[in-house]
């Protein structure tokens, strides 16, 4: 007993305070041996919507991070408390000697942005003293296991610590039952009965009557034939269900949009709970594991009345304003003009406008900015597109009215909103060149009737070669674009390079949110430009289809598929987001590049 206490008090001296940053407290230990396997542990109060890890660099990490969350109830003189606490522990190897600094965590809770302090664990290398004395624990623990005279080493660590003081055997507590009307999951939906593309809540809640259980494992529904987004989580709260007082934690909250019609299910989401048996204040509490999962939802998902041309894919209720950045402009000088569609609904999956401009003005791809805001009722906010132009003649232009459609679900039908045409008016660049008069070049004839004749000669030639020229290349255009199919093929991996190249900014900055949009986009994006797939029918199954028809190799069809569900459970899983990042990253390039 002697050396164990001091064993156990060791353990603690080596145990770094609860560093607590934002919100963020982390457990450590200070010092280790190299060779050594500990454990670094991330809590936070409340329900972890991101989380961002930060580089273990000079550790090996074994394996993912376990993630927990346990939620408690209390209530003490008639006056109710509950909690929800979750926690990542990283399990790392100490590889090399040295002193090393971890950095600062961050994560979301409950819309908030959280951030740890950085730790330093150092890392020794055991003297031979040390060595010895390790080796001699480890003959010890050997020796006990095999030789106990007194029969201590027996005795059941459970019934030892039930133990009072003065060594007397006390009762321990009777487990609760468990079973499925004591602890379950239930998932609801705010609606069942819905169009294509129109925004639906589902929401997971754990009822519970035993405090402080926890969840250990978790199997999140993929809902294929849905574009999920993650929304915050309510406060626990209580409720009487069947006569029955329950505790209720909302595990989950998402926004559904279908993308196809018909006969749809949500898919269960699957639990893993570590309930609390026993507790007994001279040992810490024993768990019992017990696995729980929830209910599907049926949904009726109603087809899109037939689209009028120029539909934005836009479901919901939005505005839109916009126009030019200035009325007056100089030749050269750029200026911008602004779209922004603003509303509730499914704002991520809305087709980019694309206004007209006149054919002298030089455009450059739109800069995309979004406000979106998650609430508990859903996805709402704004995306603003932002073209800069730059007029090369001068003179007065009119930049034609903008139309945006959309589709109304409360109304049932689809309704136009405009932006008003604008006039501009460009003046002459201070470095535009001047015209030069149509006879400046015949001022060269000289007096020479010959060289006069061999000029003009020269010209018609020079002319009847431009002539073919145009000619030509009116016809090779017309052919190359006479099939709008084939233009968009041609264009698709273009537009998928363009728009891995915001991905990898979107990375270096160590946005991930931005990051995977960019990543559907450009997948999705290729999928519906190179096999002629309206953006409005994209999906898991309308893809699968026509991979098959178009007779794509079956090989490179899973790896498309796998790169789908690759992209899905990295945007939301914990670890390292840089190497998660690059990973997809590398792995979308690829697909996109044998697409």
């Amino acid at each position: 007993m002697k050396h164990s206490t001091i064993l156990f008090w060791s353990l603690l001296l080596l145990l770094h305070t609860s560093l607590c940053g934002q919100g963020i407290s982390v457990q450590a230990p200070e010092t280790v041996f190299v060779g050594d396997n500990f454990t670094v542990t991330f809590t936070v109060e409340g329900e972890l919507q991101s989380f961002n890890a930060p580089s273990f660099k000079g550790f090996t990490l074994r394996g993912r991070p376990q993630q927990g969350t346990s939620y408690s109830f209390s209530n003490r003189n008639g006056r109710s408390s509950n909690s929800t606490q979750s926690s990542l522990t990283y399990s790392l190897t100490a590889d090399a000697e040295g002193t090393f600094t971890i950095g600062s965590a961050s994560c979301t809770v409950n819309g908030k942005k959280l951030t740890s302090n950085s730790f330093t664990v150092k890392v020794i290398k055991p003297t031979a003293a040390q060595q010895q004395q390790r080796q001699q624990q480890q003959q010890q623990q050997q020796r006990r296991s095999s030789f106990d005279p007194f029969g201590f080493f027996d005795i059941d660590p459970n019934d030892f610590f039930s133990m009072d003081p003065w060594g007397q055997q006390q009762q321990p507590q009777a487990a609760p039952k468990i079973d499925n009307r004591s602890l379950f999951v239930r998932a609801s939906a705010n609606k069942t009965n819905l169009y294509e593309g129109e925004q639906l809540i589902v929401s997971y809640k754990i009822y519970f009557q035993t405090p402080n259980v926890q969840v250990s494992k978790e199997k999140l529904p993929s809902n294929k034939s849905f574009w999920c987004e993650k929304l915050p989580t309510a406060k626990t709260t209580e409720e009487i269900v069947d006569g029955r007082h329950y505790w209720v934690a909302e595990y989950s909250r998402e926004a559904l949009f279908p993308q196809k019609s018909g006969s749809l299910s949500t898919e269960p989401l699957e639990l893993t709970m570590q309930v609390p048996v026993r507790q007994n204040p001279f040992y810490p509490t024993q768990y019992a594991e017990h696995s729980i999962h929830s209910n599907p939802i049926s949904i009726n998902v109603k087809p899109l009345p037939s689209s009028p041309d120029g539909f934005s894919n836009a479901v919901g209720s939005f505005t839109v304003k916009g126009g030019l950045s200035l009325d007056s402009v100089k030749a050269g000088d750029a200026v911008s003009y602004k779209i922004t569609v603003s509303g509730r609904g499914n704002l991520m999956l809305i087709t980019p406008p694309d206004p007209s401009f006149p054919k002298s003005f030089e455009r450059y791809d739109p800069q995309i900015q979004d406000n979106t805001n998650r609430g508990e009722g859903g996805i709402s906010g704004s995306r603003t597109y932002e073209w800069v132009l730059i007029p090369r003649e001068d003179g007065t232009f009119t930049i034609p009215t903008y139309r945006f459609i959309y589709f109304d679900p409360a109304a049932g039908q689809y309704k136009t909103l405009t932006v008003d045409a604008q006039t501009v008016t460009v003046l002459p660049g201070a470095n535009q060149p001047a015209k030069q008069s149509d006879n400046q070049a015949n001022k060269q004839s000289g007096n020479n009737i010959l060289t006069y004749i061999l000029y003009i000669l020269s010209a018609l030639a020079i002319v009847f070669i431009i002539v073919a020229l145009v000619r030509w290349l009116l016809k090779r255009y017309r052919s190359r674009n006479v099939d709008p199919v084939a233009q968009r093929k041609r264009n698709a991996l273009r537009i998928a390079q363009r728009r891995l190249k915001k991905a990898a900014s979107h990375m270096a900055a160590g946005e991930s949110e931005p990051f995977y949009q960019e990543i559907y986009r450009a997948i999705w994006g290729c999928l519906s430009d190179k096999y002629n797939i309206p953006t409005s029918q994209l999906n898991r199954d309308t893809v699968t289809t026509c991979l098959i028809q178009k007779q794509v190799p079956e090989e490179q069809q899973q790896r498309i598929l796998q790169l789908l569900n690759e992209v899905d459970l990295a945007r939301f899983a914990p670890g390292n987001p840089e190497t998660q990042m690059q990973h997809i990253y590398q792995q979308t390039l690829d697909v996109i590049s044998e697409i």
